[in-house]
């Protein structure tokens, strides 16, 4: 699998790429946005890394110029960690914003899981889901639209049962309010994104109170993801 590290800081793209290159990743480095976006768009890439302040372009720009040719997963990796950075980023439709300092570690998951998600949704996407979805003491009975929290029933209105859906459906990838209202609600719909947090936060009344797992994790600035 082949990454593109679009990074002007030296240190911290050796660091990248040492450590997905020994996770069996092929990478290749760009130094500066403009040949950044000039390689993005010109090969094709399972995954790109992209910093936010970078020399000629900024990693926003490319994003947003890429995006509107490819739809290859995109993670932020920035030293700028303010709440409208990870915001404007995850609505130019990057996949994952990651702030510097970082676990190298958590960075290779990250990707792992990213790419895992777009591989599956070009290849299978219509494949058949599993009707029962079970994960540490939470239980979705997909066919009765039914929830379970450690053997007890929870009883939820349709539109809690589908944003904990989509939220389970897609583990470990961070949604803000924004796409979760678009995904869950519709475009058409009426109301805002604030309602998002609402729902979450009735979600974790129901299933996590009684419970000592914790299912659905709030990222400061950026969303909200179900770790599984």
């Amino acid at each position: 699998m082949k990454i593109l590290i679009i990074e002007d800081d030296k240190s911290i793209a050796e660091l990248e790429m040492d450590y997905l290159s020994a996770n069996g990743f092929e990478c290749e480095l760009a130094n500066d946005g403009e040949s950044g976006l000039k390689k993005a768009l010109d090969n094709d890439y399972d995954l790109v890394i992209i910093d936010v302040m970078l020399p000629r372009r900024d990693g926003f720009s490319v994003c947003g110029e890429l995006r509107k040719v490819k739809d290859v997963p995109v993670i932020f990796l920035s030293a700028r960690s303010e709440d409208i950075d990870k915001i404007r980023g995850l609505g130019l439709g990057a996949d994952d914003y990651i702030a510097k300092p970082f676990s190298p570690s958590e960075m290779v998951a990250r990707v792992k899981t990213h790419i895992s998600r777009y591989k599956t949704l070009r290849s299978g996407s219509d494949a058949v889901k599993p009707e029962i979805i079970e994960i540490r003491g939470l239980k979705v009975d997909k066919g009765s639209r039914r929830v379970f929290s450690d053997g007890k029933e929870v009883i939820m209105t349709v539109k809690e049962y589908d944003l904990l859906l989509f939220l389970l459906e897609n583990p470990n990838i961070v949604f803000n309010k924004e796409v979760l209202f678009d995904r869950v609600w519709g475009l058409e719909a009426f109301g805002d994104a604030s309602t998002v947090t609402v729902h979450i936060q009735r979600i974790r009344d129901k299933i996590e109170k009684n419970s000592e797992n914790k299912y659905i994790e709030t990222v400061w600035g950026a969303g909200y993801r179900f770790r599984a």
